[in-house]
């Protein structure tokens, strides 16, 4: 399948399940997660706050704010790029395009790139070479060129989880999968 075709096939699995069922698998695999060692040591998370059909962020956000993580979601600041901003409570989030929350808290400037210690990615599919299939716009593979040292998780749920993902150069492989 290209890449397209992936997508079409995860949406349409997506669709066989309902929303307490993603739920309940967004919970298994958040609790994997949380025993990540390098999510354990990071000081300082790029997170993404979920859309309806990814791995459910919101309430994890908030567990991870309150034992001290400094939390940055990113922002689509037009049809190429993303900015990370700082969260600190749902205040920093405002109703965006499409019925989609989008923060709204202070720029992390770009020259203080380098705290960041981990990214936690979303993703439509992953396969075990650690290659990622986004949504096709490459705002992540952009934005994760700016931040070569961070360590990468991409999360999803275990259906997402495919053979291979066929890639191009400027894709960016993640250095871990839970899924």
């Amino acid at each position: 399948m290209d890449k397209k075709e992936l997508r079409q096939f995860i949406r349409n699995k997506k669709r066989q399940y309902s929303s307490s069922q993603l739920e309940e698998l967004s919970l298994s695999v958040l609790s994997r997660l949380n025993g990540n060692e390098h999510l354990q040591r990071a000081e300082t998370i790029l997170m993404y706050y979920s859309l309806p059909d990814e791995v459910n962020t919101h309430a994890y956000i908030d567990q991870l704010l309150t034992e001290g993580k400094k939390i940055l979601l990113p922002e689509v600041i037009d049809g190429e790029n993303m900015v990370i901003r700082e969260y600190t409570g749902k205040h920093d989030l405002k109703e965006g395009a499409f019925h989609i929350m989008e923060p709204i808290g202070s720029l992390f400037p770009e020259e203080r790139y380098q705290e960041i210690n981990l990214a936690i990615i979303p993703g439509m599919a992953f396969d075990g070479n650690h290659n990622r299939l986004g949504r096709g716009k490459g705002y992540y593979d952009r934005f994760l060129q700016k931040i070569p040292q961070v360590y990468k998780i991409g999360i999803c749920f275990p259906f997402q989880l495919v053979d291979e993902i066929p890639t191009e150069e400027t894709d960016i492989k993640m250095d871990a999968i839970m899924g």
